[in-house]
């Protein structure tokens, strides 16, 4: 169990700092649906900051327990954040983007609290 906790929390939080990378690079296909979605420009810099912490946090767990469950904690909250406001907007063909994030999160959360 200890093995897939690891492999699974690595790949999510390199995941979700490549998705923080995306939002602060302003990257084409992450920038364009948060302008569908309605959600503020100004916003744009916390969210991705907000990812790069959950990120640090995911990938420091295996060394530090705690701190990788209150970083997968807040990356799930985040996720489902991000479907709800998918959802708002109706956008229901791009609702796989946050999902794709949420999954991995949620499991590296389970066998965290499992390990």
């Amino acid at each position: 169990m200890h093995t897939a906790y690891i492999i699974v929390t690595v790949a999510a939080g390199l995941w979700v700092a490549f998705s923080a990378y995306s939002i602060v690079a302003k990257a084409a296909f992450v920038v364009e649906p948060l302008v569908e979605y309605g959600v503020p420009r100004s916003w744009w810099p916390w969210l991705g900051a907000a990812k790069a912490a959950g990120a640090l946090g995911l990938l420091a767990g295996p060394f530090w327990p705690a701190l990788g469950i209150a970083a997968a904690i807040g990356l799930v909250l985040y996720f489902l954040g991000a479907v709800v406001t998918v959802l708002r907007a109706r956008s229901y063909g791009t609702l796989f983007a946050p999902l794709m994030y949420l999954v991995p999160v949620t499991a590296a959360l389970v066998l965290g609290v499992l390990a």
